[in-house]
């Protein structure tokens, strides 16, 4: 019963499922979707029937398992109710050693799952006056069943995507090439996110015609892609052009759920194609940075704490860092120090924490103020001597430099970190922070301003509209002659 609890638990972790109630030998989960529980339950099946290889009938252990979707009441951490009620009679239909779910779960499941489901037909079940439609599933492809199903890649230790070829709508075939460098700049431009995993383009070509979404977006094999390539998130797009216009649209799906996490169109004049690419390419990645981030925060958020590795922990302080709450900040510098203390050479912990320090001196919520800029000027300095091409260390580190009037040496730091990272919105902000500190007011403008279109639905929007504002103020030729170029804390 140990080991195989063992098992259940890493594979609810795994699949983004919190254990509400155990007894016994019996485990009571709840998940994110049901395509996530599904997905866990089969995987639990197929490692307990591992663990039953060899062992006399009379020795093995089965189990059986029940999943429904619908509402339940919390109370204490545990989950109680109907819901709760109809998957536990669930499990007892099944067979041992299978899983029966009910036709709620069946509604968002047969579609994206490669399972071949067998309809049970209406249930009486305990205590529930309507009868449940139940359906029981094996672990064989729905479209050849019998088989094995095909092995998908394990997912990396860190997130992971693929760029899929943009498709031409426009029928000029002139246009291909403008599609295919689109994916290509997008491609590049993701690969500098080092905390990222991207599938190269060569990859991500071989699929270059195959229809991946009909028409009105519906998944058909975006999953088995992502099986394919082994990463959890897919990027698609397509453009459209007329004349001298072109339409520019991509959206960002989580391959294990279907859930489309972001979606934008970019409306532009083809005067000059490459500055075209490039701008499109830069919005895309300061887009979808944000929401990877929040995702996979999100995905993390409460597991146990020792089933999280040390990039949960950095991405979930991430998130609890972005909500500019002296609490979440409190939170997310105690998860930092925690990973810190978990893997000490993990540049990114000490990076994200030096960001953590400096927003809550910059908010007043440490007790010394200047000790706070010092302590968060010492992580990012930490950060860079473990990986120098940490962008959120140099920026931070830019930030203390400029603070403290050392204008040249603050300039080289923020510079790099865009170099690292182009699409940094908050860097630019800062480095036109910076900018205006040193007198170079047309530049800080040019810089603020891009921040704000690089991420118009940034949680630091306002942080970001205060920095361009002030960049505007001292761009003022009245003032910029009238006044000295300010350079303390509150400017």
């Amino acid at each position: 019963m140990t080991a195989r609890r063992e098992i259940m638990d890493q594979l609810i972790a795994e699949h983004g499922g919190r254990i509400a109630n155990t007894a016994g030998d019996s485990v009571l989960a709840e998940f994110p979707s049901a395509v996530d529980a599904v997905q866990c339950a089969m995987e639990v099946q197929k490692a307990l029937g591992h663990l039953n290889e060899g062992a006399a009938p009379e020795k093995a252990l089965r189990f059986r398992i029940g999943i429904h979707v619908g509402g339940v009441m919390v109370r204490g951490g545990d989950l109680l109710g109907d819901g709760v009620n109809i998957a536990a009679r669930l499990e007892g239909i099944a067979d041992p050693g299978s899983v029966c779910i009910s036709e709620e779960a069946y509604g968002y499941v047969r579609k994206v799952l490669p399972y071949a489901f067998a309809d049970l037909g209406p249930q009486q079940v305990k205590n529930i006056e309507e009868s449940v439609r139940a359906y029981t599933l094996k672990a064989t492809s729905s479209a050849s069943a019998g088989t094995e199903r095909v092995k998908s890649l394990p997912l990396p230790d860190k997130p992971s995507i693929a760029v899929l070829p943009f498709t031409n709508m426009s029928g000029d075939p002139e246009q291909e090439f403008f599609a295919d460098g689109m994916a290509e700049d997008i491609i590049t431009g993701l690969s500098r996110l080092k905390w990222l995993f991207v599938i190269a383009r060569n990859s991500t070509f071989t699929y270059k015609g195959k229809a991946v979404f009909t028409y009105k977006g519906k998944a058909v094999d975006v999953r088995q892609v992502a099986r394919d390539l082994g990463v959890r998130y897919i990027l698609e797009g397509s453009v459209r052009a007329s004349g001298k216009r072109v339409r520019i649209t991509g959206q960002l799906i989580d391959a294990g759920t279907g859930k489309h996490i972001w979606a934008e169109k970019y409306d532009r004049q083809l005067d000059d194609i490459f500055a075209v690419q490039d701008e499109i390419t830069e919005s895309v990645v300061a887009a979808i940075e944000p929401h990877l981030y929040a995702e996979e925060g999100a995905r993390v958020t409460g597991q146990p704490p020792e089933t999280v590795s040390t990039w949960g922990l950095v991405v979930r302080a991430i998130g609890l860092v972005s909500n500019l709450d002296q609490r979440d900040n409190e939170e997310a510098r105690l998860i930092l120090n925690g990973a810190i203390a978990r893997e000490p050479v993990y540049a990114k912990a000490h990076a994200i924490l030096s960001w953590a320090v400096w927003w809550a001196a910059w908010n007043y919520w440490l007790p010394d103020e200047g000790q706070g800029f010092e302590q968060a000027k010492q992580h990012a300095e930490r950060a860079l001597a473990l990986d120098p091409s940490e962008p959120w260390a140099r920026m931070i580190l830019g930030l203390c430099l400029s603070s403290n009037g050392q204008h040249e040496r603050a300039m080289r730091e923020l510079e790099e970190a865009l170099r690292l990272n182009p699409s940094f919105a908050l860097a630019h902000s800062i480095y036109g922070w910076a900018l205006a500190r040193a007198g170079r007011f047309d530049d800080a403008v040019d810089q603020t301003r891009m921040a704000i279109r690089l991420s118009p639905a940034d949680t630091f929007l306002s942080f970001y509209e205060f920095l361009h504002g002030f960049a505007l103020l001292y761009q003022v030729p009245l003032i910029r002659t009238g006044a000295p170029t300010p350079a303390g804390r509150g400017t």
